[in-house]
């Protein structure tokens, strides 16, 4: 069980990395609701609405999954 909990973490990893690299998450942030907070000493970055979603599709994911 912790093997095939291992692979699908790597393989997830994989996947997020190969994402980024290429710009394919470029809204994460970006998305109306994100707070973003920048003075001249700092930045405060909250991303609300790109966690909903994100939350959202690995929920939808899961429960596939598990069926």
């Amino acid at each position: 069980m912790m093997s095939k909990i291992m692979i699908v973490t790597g393989t997830i990893l994989i996947v997020v990395g190969i994402a980024l690299r290429y710009g394919l998450l470029d809204w994460f942030g970006n998305l109306p609701g994100d707070i973003k907070y920048q003075s001249e000493n700092g930045l405060f970055f909250f991303p609300v609405s790109s966690m909903i979603v994100i939350s959202i599709v690995l929920s939808i994911l899961l429960w596939l999954w598990g069926r």
